[in-house]
């Protein structure tokens, strides 16, 4: 018997934690599940012919795929394939984009099985049934959720070459208490941790094998403060104990719950350790409470402009634009807000409309209209219709390029001035006037793009030749050797988008 455990993950540097976690809890049918991991872009012919080359020749072949809304489609075609060439393997689903409203799927039709939810106990038992009897009757198996000590952690399962080239995913919790409607975690009951003293032993584990970066998909790290302590000593203490070989941690913040035990451990950070994903998706209370998401907006802020001033954090701070009942005024004055608290990155969000999430219920009040194919990006609401909604992807997209990508550090303040939102829609838009793309635009276009606005806008050439200069872009780029933009100061094992930010 086989058990092929297989995804498609967005990037090669991306290591899948859901399948390594069904593997490690497969209890006697461990030895018999074998990983095999694809990336997005992948020839479907290609991932059918590797995946075949591991079926048993005399007894049953179960393929289990774990489907997200980055790889709905692409997986889709995959399974027709195999059910055409290879139509006795079993095909199991799971994962999140298959757990909610599988009816009208396709490629739930086309699979033996579902497995909705939780997968470490359900899918085992069923590939015991399917293996050894009796054979399931049902096609959908609901998730069984088990206790949190009876689940086996996986870190074990990531190789020497995960270690070494891949972003290793860990988590110290599971769920999440809040009710954000246009979250998958807005159907979670409560945060569920797993054994603090069983999960650091895991790192240290990890630690000891050589990784060097993790990333936390908590989604409520600093939920409970003793052990978000407890987690940044582990780390703390690694880099006290080596500070020529760094180590780097990846969390997601809740940004109004920052008290003074957690900062001071905070401050102790030196720069390139450290990173925080803060979600502040909208600024509007109105916006806020139509959407269940709690957040005290002027504790929220107080605590970004500390983290940007008193430690060395690297931040992420999150928006969302279409959400129900926010017009753009209402984005721009949150966008310009933002901007002036100044973190290191802002992430410009569309919504969408992700399966099972309760977003759905206002899409008749609030005129929401979604795109029908993944990832079911908002088109238009009763407040910005589908033209504006269009410039605010552009907007996204541009901002990404020049604003988050580190290469304008010295521009950007002046391509924004006094009105930032206004001003970069402004050239947000003349832009794509000019390229009609939004990808594929060469750096030093890019560079020569944003020098032409700034003299269409009155400033002088010797002016806009002097700040691009300060930059690593345009002609500048070339002259100190644009490849060298990644690489990491000495010691660093922060990301490259973050180094390139933390060289200015």
């Amino acid at each position: 018997m086989t058990i092929l455990l297989s995804t498609l993950n967005a990037r090669y540097s991306h290591a899948s934690l859901g399948l390594r976690y069904l593997q490690a809890n497969m209890g006697d049918l461990r030895d018999a599940t074998q990983l095999h991991e694809f990336v997005i872009g992948a020839k479907t012919t290609d991932i059918v012919e590797k995946l075949l080359a591991h079926k048993a020749d005399t007894s049953t072949t179960i393929v289990g795929f774990g489907v997200y809304i980055w790889n709905i489609e692409e997986t889709t075609k995959v399974v027709a394939m195999l059910k055409r060439v290879a139509p006795d393997m079993v095909i199991v689903l799971g994962g999140p984009e298959v757990s909610y409203e599988s009816a009208e799927q396709q490629i739930v039709q086309l699979a033996d099985y579902l497995v909705t939810g939780w997968g470490d106990v359900t899918l085992p038992q069923l590939c015991r049934q399917i293996l050894h009897g009796p054979k399931p009757l049902m096609k959908v198996h609901v998730g069984v959720q088990p206790p949190m000590a009876d689940i086996v952690l996986p870190y074990s399962l990531y190789s020497d070459h995960d270690i070494a080239h891949r972003t290793l995913y860990v988590e110290a919790s599971r769920g999440c208490p809040f009710k954000c409607e246009f979250c998958l975690s807005a159907l979670d009951k409560t945060a569920w941790p797993f054994a603090l003293d069983n999960f650091l032993a895991e790192m240290e584990s990890l630690y000891a094998r050589g990784a060097r970066l993790f990333k936390f998909v908590d989604r409520t790290f600093n939920l409970n403060v003793k052990t978000s302590l407890k987690i940044l000593q582990f780390f703390l203490d690694k880099l006290a104990a080596n500070p020529d070989d760094p180590v780097f941690a990846h969390f997601e913040l809740v940004p109004d719950h920052l008290p003074d035990a957690l900062k001071e451990s905070i401050a102790q950070f030196p720069p390139g350790a450290l990173q925080f994903e803060i979600g502040i998706q909208s600024f509007n209370p109105e916006v806020q409470a139509l959407v269940s998401r709690k957040q005290n907006n002027e504790k929220a802020a107080e605590n970004i402009r500390w983290l940007i001033q008193q430690s060395q954090a690297h931040l992420h701070v999150d928006l969302i634009a279409g959400l129900p009942g926010e017009d753009v005024a209402s984005f721009a004055r949150g966008f310009d807000r933002l901007v002036e608290l100044q973190p290191h990155e802002i992430q410009f969000g569309i919504l969408k409309r992700l399966r099972g999430t309760p977003i759905i219920r206002h899409t008749e009040p609030y005129g929401l209209i979604f795109d029908p194919h993944p990832p079911y990006t908002i088109l238009a609401t009763n407040k910005i219709d589908f033209p504006t909604m269009q410039r605010l992807q552009r907007f996204s997209r541009y901002w990404d390029l020049v604003a988050n990508s580190g290469r304008f550090a010295h521009t950007l303040p002046i391509l924004l001035g006094e009105t930032p939102f206004d001003n970069f829609m402004a050239f947000s838009d003349w832009l794509y006037g000019k390229t009609d793309a939004t990808h594929r635009i060469a750096l030093d276009r890019l560079a020569g793009l944003v020098g032409q606005w700034l003299r269409l806008q009155g400033m002088s050439e010797s002016a806009v030749n002097a700040v691009l200069s300060t930059d690593y872009a345009g002609k500048a780029a070339k002259q100190t050797d644009l490849p060298q933009l990644a690489v990491k100061p000495e010691g660093l094992v922060a990301p490259k988008r973050q180094a390139r930010h933390l060289a200015h």
